[in-house]
């Protein structure tokens, strides 16, 4: 019915697109010959039905139905339906796994696909088949899922063409098992499992034509599991090694990947021995032409088989071995044969690749060249030795090297199994089978034949387990059961392996002696043409046969069969070989009990595909050789019905891989070639199948939820499925089309469709009823508004045309009387006007007229004149004319004569032309000379022009030059004038002074030294202070320039320091979530130590320890030093909290540490002190020696330098009395106090210092006086004759600079004046040279020490000026450096550089302020801690306890409580228990006590209130062991209860909430200023007053973490199954969204029967959660943080899985999602939690709610796109738009060109390739300081809580 109506859409077969799409014209008749089709590409064609059969073309699915997950959703199950439907997805969609019923078909993207990592297995982990997209994964999951339902081993099998991915897939599964699964000992099998990947790869894979990595054998790998379905081992078997290989390769194939892998590592060291080279050396590896595959690294893929060889524990020894024999094969296949005649052959002497071989395989060259050319014959009597041809010794070659290879790669295959076998007893065990599919090539021989005759047996069990499917649906459904005809392949098997078949036949020739391929291709004539119907002979061909398999037919050709089915090796050679020196090679070739290692022997029993089970042998002589005589057929067909057996005992599970394109081009899809493997591979026979039947199914619900809208009001029942069968009855009259089940409807093909169409019609005319009533609404309302419009427009016309109507009559009126004067005025105008022009006229026409008559008269005496004068001319004229003649005929005649003249000059001036010719170059070169010249001429010009300008430079240079030497000049003028006016001043001295030499010429070398010193000093000083004046100007102008430049980046400053702060608060968060992270997986490994440790002890009594810490306790502490917030500042806390010492004062390291080097430090100043004084002792003595090699000294002077010396002795014995003192002090103090600089001793110490300066300077000047003094008396002073000058007394004044040393000199002047008053007289009268002598002796003796001081004061501060012009000398470069990096780069760049800068400045300050900061803390907290030790000193003093008794011994004396004071009524907060108690307590109040029942009734956090109440107790009775010991048995208790009922929502939930008011309390009443600020005055003398549990307050935290990570996994494994089935499965608003036909998997029989969810199940779950916690007092903002990991967890699964559901992607499920975000929104408002940041955790789910709603065609659709969906990332979008389906034929599917844009447009964005989100993340959790206002007095302890053992105090 449906292919006679129109619009119908049908396929037709097309010979380059297999089936091509057209769209009927015409309807269709019964009788018509003829169709009228219109095609896709816009022609029309005419198709012709076929006469005979008289078949319609297939019909097409409708649209919605294309791009389904499963092929048998499709309403017309056919090859071209499935062809397309796989295309779409292939294509479009980017999809490369679909289903087909139970297949699941894999078509190779040749392209890295991010579909396989971690966070995929995960999400496909759990859930049903049906539930995701189709995946290698989700098969996998099921296999795995049935294995521990069903308790039956499975399989899956892997099948197609080389190159369709089969190896791929096998390796995912695999990889999905390993991961799901682990291993059950730490034995890494999983690990293991994937490493035998790369060995079998390499020895068992190469590059084909088709493939660059093709498995040349089939293999079946049995993952074991235990009882708990744990991966414990693997078993591997081997099918049908492709030997041929080693000794040929096609054209552009290669070897083995193993021999290129030698090959090109063949320069390692441990590789010289092979002495291989490049694989184009060798044979066996150059026949291909190809032997590097493009992006392959040989040499590293060998260090991965090395390295996966290592892993499964085949030692190098063994590796090397296995190396040796494939290199051997290597250099065998270089050796050559020389023919000797016809029949014989012989290897040349020495040759060096059989020597290499030889040499390797450890045997005689001698015998393996002898038997490579001979063989033995063995009759009954005698044996013969018979030489063999060239062309049977190179087979012979060959034959050996292919079976030395394949028993090394057997040996392997058992060593793998060696190292994956498991000692424990296998319980279940699923196998992954990676074998050859069909194969057909232009040549067909052995191997093909025996790849097909394998895939013949696959295809039947695949037949029969289809057909076993459909049967037991059927008979579930209990409807009626009619045959399935199937296309059974028993008769092709019969053919093949039955008694006179093909083997048979074969096997028969192999044993005949002169048995031939030829005579084997007639027998097969004979017994099987014309009479088996699969079996045919070829037209043109005696020796090849043709087979009709399942797939298609195929040509064998025979030659070659009969070898490779024997496998002739000759037994002479393989003798030489086991007779090797070398141990491995003749392990190879042992009996098959002997060649597998007894480890290698599998615990099932199986054996490699190249091996038969074998009887029981009793070691006869000659066994060997008849097993080795079994022919590879019979070998194969024997495994080959193991593997059926193993196949037929387990629950298949079919992956079908298919080859989309033979150019390995990604994502290109060639139909022809599709269409041939479906066919080949039975997805095509399973689509028959299914066909046949009654292949759409839909439950009755699924069915009444899609086409509800067919039904009418009155037909909607209660019961869905009577309302079903009514409405079916009249929609569809053929009952045969339907069935009911139990559960199902069964539909035949094409009927979903039908009702699709009726569907679609039915809401295509409710559309148009809506459109026809809201399109007339729409015009109504527009009619209405246009009339009230025009009705108002009219109004205001027709008033606007009135007035405009009395406007026109005023103007007419008005107009006729302005015409009225108008017309006046202008025909008085005009008559005035002609008027006048009448009397101009007359007034010109009158003057005209006197003018012509004066014209006339004037004209008449004119031509007088001018007749006069023409006369004159002409007779003048004539007589010109005449002269002229005249004056022509001379010419004439002159002419004559010059031509004469002519002539003969003609005659001499040839010879000059001749000259001339000869010269005309001369003229063109003396051109280009003066051309030249006048180039020069400008050269010289420009570089006169330069010239001038170098002279004009070179002079203001010199005379710049000549200004500075001038310069210097006068400097030097003016030193050279200072010169010799300081000479002519020393001359003047010197005469001065001759009296007094010694006393002058001490005086002068003082003054030379002081001038030079003070000269060179003052420069010095100069110099420096003008350099740092260029310096601070330079960095003022650089600071000046920052600062405008800051100013202009303030903003861009605030807005990058916004971005540092915001990415700080990141990377707080990220070492917050590490550390989480690790503590987490602390607490797992202590519960599995927990674990181990019980199952150890389980059996025996262990005693309990007395008073030791637990482990738990001391791990927990010691995992504390990881967390990055509080525990840095903790490395200075002495631990005496920690463990009882023996000392008071336990010793703090770091505090040691810190006085050691304050110590060293002292030492250093004492040592540089020292330093300074030897150092004046030497100067002293120095001058004492100087004074004593003077013969002439003052007995003043000795006495001077004494009195100095005893001073500066006894200065340096009181300062090393002092720091002697200062050290031993420092010594006897252990507090680090000391050393602070505001700590007394600091103090102290500068005080001392500074007194001992001043002290010395006062010693100094008294000494001075006192030597002035003593000199004045004592001294005999000689009268000599000299004469002083003022000007000497002035210099000495100048030079003393301060005040202070003018007054000491006059006051020792003064002095010495009035001692020597009375010897003026005996000198001269006045007195004035005894004056001058005292003045100058007194004034040299105070320069002399002044000069010293100033010296050292110069010295110290140059030193300084000098450190401080360093330093700004490297800043000013740095400023330079800086500033030239900013002027060279552009202004936005210079800005950030500098603002950079400024930056790191600030941080640098910032740092060391935090620093200083720090280490005020650390000295407060200190301070702190030895008030509190010193407190407990004298709380134990008062309560009369002994002062030497450590808290240690203190543990087991009893308190007593008469030292306890108590009030009536008046209780201090305390809860006082016994030390025997304390289990008790512990037990009642944690691990006995039940949040349900007596909690709930409880205060919140009471217990919390209680724990800490007696932790007050035992601080204020100074019980260390008391509270270390109460603290830990809580903390061991929480953890215990929490490990027993930690599945307990409300367990946990009340532990985490009592657990955080501990920590709370413990910060609340520690003393800490920080944790004060709420309490009242009462709380505050509530705080501990002995100790600091500042540590156990990080073990607590610790613990609450866990706690808190334990609630988030206890509330995701209740939300986990809600998720998807309320968020996205249940339709919150009915009717929106229909159910699309979901085809075989969505009732498989892994879906169970959980009841269905609804988003009102969450949101009840939610206000349980939000109530208990509520109940349980937690903290607001924990809560918060609480709602939004749950939120989170809500949003990552419900977006992950519809990353992965197809059919979840449609417009409308996009509604249904924004509304169920909005109720959760709501509950958030109705909650108060909107600021929790919960709902910005579900703003991926509202983006991908959005996306799937948008509009998708335009570019504007794509920008608004990536706008809105910042949340998503590029995977994230482009695979949401991949997925989305229409529900509904109204909606449109995405473009492939939009997808593109949306990429293009999103390339630059840099986020995480990631598909799916992280479901497990868990938030990094805080939890801030919530002090508790309750009065811990005022608590009441219930009596249901069983504590009536404490009592309060």
């Amino acid at each position: 019915k449906l292919a006679t109506e129109l619009p119908s859409k049908v396929w037709i077969p097309d010979p380059e697109e297999v089936w091509k799409s057209a769209e009927l014209l015409k309807d269709y008749k019964p009788g018509d010959k003829v169709l009228l089709l219109h095609l896709e590409d816009g022609k029309d064609l005419e198709y012709r039905l076929d006469p005979k059969t008289k078949e319609l073309p297939h019909l097409r699915n409708p649209d919605i139905l294309v791009g389904e997950n499963d092929l048998t959703a499709l309403s017309y199950l056919h090859e071209p339906a499935v062809l397309h439907n796989l295309r779409v997805r292939f294509i479009d969609s980017k999809l490369i796994y679909t289903y087909c019923g139970i297949v699941l078909v894999a078509i190779n993207p040749y392209e890295q696909l991010p579909i396989y990592g971690e966070d995929i297995i995960n999400a496909y982990s759990g859930q049903n088949m049906g539930d995701m997209d189709p995946h290698i994964f989700a098969v996998a999951e099921e296999a795995y899922k049935q294995m521990a339902r069903d308790e039956r081993n499975q399989s899956i099998i892997v099948s197609g063409e080389s190159g369709a991915g089969k190896t791929v897939s096998a390796k995912y599964a695999m990889r999905y098992f390993a991961t799901v699964s682990g291993s059950a000992s730490e034995a890494n099998v999983e690990e293991k499992v994937l490493a035998s990947n790369p060995i079998m790869e390499s020895i068992g894979n190469a590059k084909t034509t088709r493939n660059d990595n093709s498995s040349r054998f089939g293999k079946y790998i049995e993952i074991g599991f235990d009882k708990r379905y744990r991966i414990i081992g693997a078993n591997m078997r081997t099918y049908l090694l492709e030997k041929s290989r080693v000794v040929f390769q096609a054209e552009e194939e290669r070897n083995y990947h193993i021999f290129y892998q030698l090959c090109a590592s063949a320069n390692l060291p441990e590789f010289k021995v092979l002495r291989l080279g490049d694989a184009n050396n060798f044979h066996y590896t150059n026949q291909g032409g190809s032997p590097v595959i493009e992006g392959v690294d040989d040499a590293k893929e060998m260090a991965h088989t090395r390295q996966a060889c290592t892993l499964l524990g085949i030692s190098e020894s063994y590796q090397m071995g296995i190396f040796r024999i494939l290199a051997g094969i290597l250099h065998l296949g270089n050796v050559v044969f020389m023919s000797r005649d016809s029949d014989s052959c012989t290897i040349p002497p020495k040759h060096e690749p059989l020597s290499i071989f030889c040499d390797l395989m450890g045997v005689a060259f001698e015998e393996m060249s002898h038997w490579l050319c001979h063989r033995k014959l063995a009759t009954a009597t005698e044996t013969y030795i018979k030489p063999i041809s060239k062309l049977q010794a190179t087979n012979a070659r060959d034959a050996l090297a292919k079976h030395i290879y394949a028993k090394l790669f057997n040996w392997i295959v058992d060593h793998v199994n060696q190292a994956l076998h498991s000692a424990v007893k296998q319980h279940s065990f699923i196998g992954v089978l990676d074998i050859y599919g069909f194969e057909t090539f232009e040549i067909n021989s052995f191997e093909q034949f025996c790849i097909n005759y394998a895939n013949e047996k696959l295809q039947q069990q695949f037949n029969m387990h289809v057909f076993k499917l459909e049967q037991e649906e059927y008979m579930k459904e209990q409807i009626p059961w009619t045959l399935i005809d199937f296309y059974d392949n028993q008769p092709c098997i019969n053919l093949i392996e039955s008694k006179l078949g093909i083997l048979d036949l074969l096997d028969e020739e192999c044993k005949m002696p002169k048995g031939t391929d030829d005579t084997w291709a007639q027998k097969l004539y004979n017994t099987h043409l014309n009479k088996c119907a699969l079996f045919e002979k070829p037209r043109l061909s005696n020796k090849a046969f043709i087979i009709q398999h399942f797939a298609d037919k195929v040509e064998y050709q025979c030659e070659g069969f009969l070898e490779k089915n024997k496998d002739t090796v000759f037994e002479e050679q393989i003798k030489v070989l086991k007779s090797s020196k070398f141990k491995m090679l003749p392990e190879l070739f042992q009996d098959d009990e002997k060649a597998i290692s007894p480890t290698s022997a599998t615990s099932s029993g199986r054996t490699p595909l190249t091996r038969t089970p074998s009887k029981p042998t009793k070691g006869r002589p000659g066994q060997t050789a008849k097993e080795h005589k079994k022919t590879v057929g019979h070998q194969f067909r024997n495994s080959l019905h193991l593997l059926m057996e193993t196949l037929n005992a387990t629950t298949p599970h079919y992956v079908r891989c298919i080859k989309p394109n033979d150019f390995k081009f990604p994502f290109t899809f060639d139909e022809k070639r599709a269409v041939q493997q479906l066919r080949a591979c039975g997805v095509l026979e399973t689509i028959r199948i299914s066909a046949a039947g009654f292949p759409s199914r839909w439950t009755y619900q699924e069915f009444f939820s899609r086409y509800r809208v067919l039904m009418k009001q009155k037909d909607v029942l209660s019961d869905r499925k009577q309302t079903c069968k009514n409405v079916l009855e009249k929609l569809i009259v053929d009952k045969d089309k339907y069935q009911f089940g139990k559960t199902k409807i069964f539909f035949r093909a094409g009927q979903v469709a039908y009702l699709e169409k009726l569907r679609a019609d039915k809401l295509r005319a409710a559309c148009i009823r809506i459109q026809k009533t809201i399109r007339g609404w729409l015009l109504r309302k527009k009619y209405l508004r246009m009339r009230k419009a025009a009705i108002t427009v009219q109004r205001y016309v027709r008033g606007h045309q009135a007035r405009c109507y009395a406007k026109f009559l005023r103007r007419t009126k008005a107009a006729t009387i302005i015409q009225k004067y108008w017309r006046m005025y202008v025909a008085r105008r005009r008559y005035k006007i002609m008027r006048t022009a009448t009397i101009v006229l007359q007034s010109y026409l009158r003057g005209y007229l006197a003018r012509n008559r004066y014209h006339k008269i004037l004209r008449e005496h004119k031509a007088v004149i001018i007749q006069k004068w023409v006369r004159g001319w002409l007779a003048r004229t004539y007589y010109r004319r005449s002269i002229h003649a005249i004056i022509y005929l001379q010419c004439c005649f002159r002419r004559m004569m010059a031509k004469r003249e002519l002539k003969k000059l003609k005659i001499e001036a040839r010879s000059v032309e001749r000259y001339k010719k000869l010269h005309i170059g001369m003229e063109n070169k003396i051109m280009q000379l003066q051309r030249k010249v006048d180039e020069q001429n400008k050269d010289y010009k420009c570089l006169m022009e330069k010239l001038t300008n170098l002279e004009g430079t070179y002079n203001s240079e010199t005379e710049k030059l000549r200004s500075d030497l001038e310069r210097l000049q006068l400097s030097e003028e003016e030193a050279k004038i200072a010169t010799g006016r300081v000479l002519s001043l020393q001359e003047e001295i010197a005469k001065l002074r001759k009296d007094l030499e010694q006393t002058r010429s001490e005086k002068k070398s003082i003054e030379e030294h002081a001038d030079r010193y003070k000269q060179e000093t003052e420069q010095l000083v100069s110099n420096l202070k003008e350099e740092n004046t260029l310096l601070k100007q330079e960095k003022e102008a650089l600071n000046h320039r920052i600062v405008e430049q800051a100013k202009e980046m303030t903003e861009t400053m605030e807005k990058k320091l916004v971005e540092e702060t915001k990415q700080l608060e990141l990377d707080l968060n990220d070492e917050r979530l590490r550390y989480q992270n690790l503590l987490n997986e602390f607490s797992r490994l202590e519960e599995r130590y927990d674990d181990l440790k019980e199952e150890m002890t389980l059996m025996v009594n262990v005693p309990k320890p007395g008073h030791k810490r637990t482990d738990s306790t001391h791990s927990s502490n010691e995992s504390e030093y990881t967390f990055s917030s509080e525990i840095a500042e903790t490395e200075d806390i002495p631990s005496r909290t920690e463990e009882p010492s023996e000392k008071k004062v336990p010793l703090d390291m770091s505090l040691f540490l810190k006085l050691q080097k304050r110590v060293t430090e002292l030492e250093q100043e004492k040592q540089v002190m020292q330093d300074e004084l030897d150092r004046k002792e030497e100067q002293v003595l120095r001058s004492k020696a100087k004074e004593e090699e003077r013969p002439q000294i003052r007995g003043a002077e000795l006495e001077y330098e004494s009195l100095k010396r005893q001073e500066l002795e006894s200065e340096n014995k009181k300062l090393k009395n002092e720091l002697n003192e200062l050290r031993k002090a420092l010594s006897e103090k252990s507090s680090p106090e000391v050393t602070a600089p505001g700590a007394p001793a600091y103090r102290v110490l500068m005080e001392q210092l500074t007194s001992v300066s001043e002290e010395l300077d006062v010693r100094k000047e008294e000494v001075l006086i006192l030597r002035s003094q003593l000199v004045s008396q004592k001294e005999a002073i000689q009268p000599k004759n000299t004469m002083t000058d003022s000007t000497i007394l002035l210099e000495d004044v100048q030079k003393m600079k301060d005040k202070g040393e003018i007054a000491q000199a006059y006051i020792g002047l003064k002095e010495t004046n009035r001692s020597s008053a009375m010897d003026c007289h005996e000198l001269n009268e006045d007195g004035e040279l005894l004056l001058v002598y005292e003045g100058l002796k007194q004034a040299n003796r105070l320069l002399e020490s002044q000069l010293q001081s100033q010296k050292r004061s110069h010295e110290n501060e140059a030193e300084a000026l000098r450190g401080e012009i360093q330093s700004l000398k490297e800043e000013n470069n740095r400023q330079q450096q800086l500033l030239a990096q900013n002027l060279q780069l552009p202004p936005e760049a210079r800005i950030e550089a500098s603002l950079q800068h400024e930056i790191t400045r600030l941080t640098n300050e910032n740092l060391d302020l935090m620093e200083q900061l720090e280490k005020q803390d650390k000295t407060v907290r200190k301070l702190k801690k030895q008030l509190k030790v010193f407190a407990k000193k004298i709380g134990e003093l008062e309560v009369g306890q002994m002062e030497n008794v450590s808290p240690g011994q203190i543990i087991d004396e009893p308190i007593r409580p008469v030292n306890i004071p108590r009030k009536e009524k008046d209780f201090q907060g305390m809860l006082e228990y016994k030390k025997e108690d304390e289990q008790k307590l512990v037990k009642n109040l944690i691990l006995e006590l039940k949040p349900r029942g007596v909690a709930v009734n409880l205060i919140p956090g009471l217990p919390a209130y209680i724990l800490f109440m007696c932790v007050r107790h035992a601080d204020y009775l100074n019980d260390d062991q008391k509270v270390r010991s109460l603290l830990t048995s809580t903390i061991n208790s929480i953890k215990k209860v929490l490990k027993k009922r930690g599945d307990d929502f409300e367990t946990v939930s009340f532990w985490l909430s009592n657990t955080c008011r501990f920590l709370h309390c413990l910060k609340q009443y520690s003393g800490e200023e920080g944790f004060m600020k709420h309490n009242t005055s009462r709380q505050n003398e509530h705080c501990l007053t002995n100790f600091d549990l500042a540590e156990y307050r990080q073990v607590l935290s610790d613990l609450a973490i866990q706690i808190y990570q334990q609630l988030v996994r206890v509330l995701e494994n209740i939300l986990q199954p809600m998720i998807v089935s309320g968020m996205l499965e249940h339709e919150t608003i009915q009717g929106v969204s229909g159910v699309k036909p979901t085809g075989l998997r969505k009732r498989t029989s892994s879906i169970a029967d959980e009841g269905t969810y609804t988003l009102d199940s969450i949101l009840r779950q939610l206000n349980s959660f939000h109530s208990v916690m509520c109940q349980h007092g937690m903290d607001p903002e924990l809560i918060k943080q609480v709602v939004k990991q749950m939120f989170y967890i809500v949003g990552a699964v419900t977006l992950n899985n519809l990353l992965l559901r197809k059919d979840m992607c449609s417009w409308s499920k996009g509604m249904q999602i924004r509304y169920n975000v909005s109720q959760l929104e709501e509950w958030l408002r109705d909650k108060n939690l909107m600021n929790s940041g919960a709902k910005e955790t579900l703003e991926p789910l509202i983006q991908a709610a959005q996306l799937l709603q948008v509009k998708k065609k335009t570019d504007d659709d794509a920008e608004a796109i990536c706008s809105m969906c910042n949340a998503l990332t590029t995977a994230q979008i482009v695979k949401v738009l991949n997925l989305y389906t229409p529900v509904n034929e109204f909606e449109e599917r995405v473009s492939v060109s939009f997808i593109r844009t949306i990429q293009m447009r999103l390339r630059d964005r840099k986020d995480s390739p990631q598909l799916l989100m992280d479901a497990k993340h868990i938030f990094p959790v805080t939890f801030p300081f919530n002090p508790s206002s309750l009065a811990l007095e005022t608590i009441q302890i219930p009596a249901s809580l069983g504590l009536g053992f404490i009592s309060r105090v």
